[in-house]
């Protein structure tokens, strides 16, 4: 079985696509109709192919997927081919991708996948302008500034960008710095398919020779130092939420100034599933930001948040068409950066101060609480449970 997965992996190597809807069809947007507008779409759609070419990092297999069904769409409309079978895995996976657009027409197909590409390289620019500028102390990050924008980007594609303890250090010392540079905002996002997926279980393999009574005392001290930075961080701080985020991702959310995500974006703070409690000063944001039953649906039971949902809850300001997320926040974003920089600052200390020693508080008190639950056998059990469903897949 193990075997088969690494092949519908490999395999799904297929030309790229657009935004899938939480129904599992994929949106489009409406485009106009005239002769010349068609024209000029053909146009930007062949070179919308030889764009995708450039890439360099792989976008990830659902975005593939979207690609893919959208180019079937715009050469030959509403899927007409037979259902492969079920254990088809790769071909199943395309074709349940195109047949998901249903009547969608070839031209709001084109011009679906042409938006998606050119999201895909409008995310990728920063990577390529950064090569020569990016800081190489950070082995899980690429922090760069731009446009008066400090931009923190989880570099851990392949993982989905789960933390490390190495990449909670990190990640304090890229908001150190961007506390102290000339940037006006800070952004804190991600590469790949993921915003974040939460904790890096492997951490607690990580068993020190003093036992794991020394590894949970280690653990809480860099996760009470973690979320203090963002908690006094003194700019601006935007969450650009290109995907999933699970964890201490989200959990961390009730302190940023702003949040925008991705339409297919989910959030979901599974600490009950794994024997664990909340952490990120979510105990008190939380019921503050969603009310109390809400937020116990989210942090006790384990509800799975999607995008519409989150902002609806307020833990999210906006939410944003995948085809067009990059493009959008990005632009938006360069907006802010132009504004006077202390005066924002001062706005947000404002804004902010009168919570700062509750959060520290509560803060103190979930990292204590954690520790102890680390150390618990239910806890153990737990993440024992999650590994061995790892390994069966």
């Amino acid at each position: 079985m193990a075997a088969s997965l690494l092949n519908v992996k490999s395999s799904l190597r297929l030309p790229l696509c657009r935004a899938v809807s939480k129904s599992g069809s994929i949106a489009a947007l409406g485009v106009h109709t005239s002769a010349r507008h068609m024209q000029a779409s053909q146009e930007d759609f062949e070179k919308a192919q030889n764009d995708l070419k450039t890439l360099k990092k792989d976008p990830g297999n659902e975005i593939k997927l979207k690609l893919y069904a959208l180019f079937k769409q715009s050469m030959q409309g509403a899927c007409n081919t037979p259902k492969p079978g079920m254990l088809d895995f790769v071909n199943k996976a395309k074709w349940d991708a195109w047949n998901s657009l249903g009547d969608l027409s070839k031209e709001k197909a084109r011009q679906s996948y042409i938006e998606l590409v050119s999201s895909l390289i409008t995310a990728e620019a920063p990577t390529k302008q950064s090569t020569s500028s990016a800081n190489k102390k950070y082995e899980t990050l690429e922090v760069f500034s731009q446009d008066n924008i400090t931009k923190i980007f989880l570099n851990r594609p392949e993982k989905k960008n789960a933390i490390t303890l190495q990449m909670y250090k990190e990640i304090g010392l890229a908001l150190d710095e961007a506390a102290k540079d000339d940037s006006v905002i800070t952004v804190l996002t991600g590469y790949g398919d993921y915003y974040c997926s939460g904790n890096d279980l492997n951490n607690f393999t990580n068993i020190p020779p003093e036992g794991k009574e020394k590894m949970a005392s280690d653990s809480a001290v860099i996760l009470k130092e973690f979320v203090s930075k963002f908690i006094d961080f003194p700019k601006p701080l935007i969450a650009v939420v290109n995907g999933p985020a699970v964890g201490i991702s989200v959990t961390v959310l009730g302190l940023f100034d702003l949040v925008y995500a991705t339409d297919r974006a989910t959030f979901h703070t599974p600490f009950s599933q794994l024997g664990q409690s909340p952490e990120g000063c979510s105990s008190y944001t939380f019921p503050r930001i969603m009310g109390l039953s809400k937020a116990s649906e989210v942090l006790l039971f384990n509800k799975l948040l999607t995008a519409h949902e989150a902002c609806q809850l307020g833990l999210v300001t906006e939410v944003f068409p995948d085809s067009t997320f990059q493009k959008e926040v990005w632009e938006r974003l360069k907006g802010y950066s132009s504004l006077p920089k202390n005066s924002l600052a001062f706005s947000k200390q404002l804004v902010r101060a009168t919570e700062k020693e509750k959060l520290h508080a509560v803060n103190i008190q979930e990292c204590e609480r954690l520790k102890e639950r680390w150390l618990s056998e239910e806890c153990m059990n737990a993440i024992i449970s999650f590994f061995q469903k790892r390994v069966k897949l």
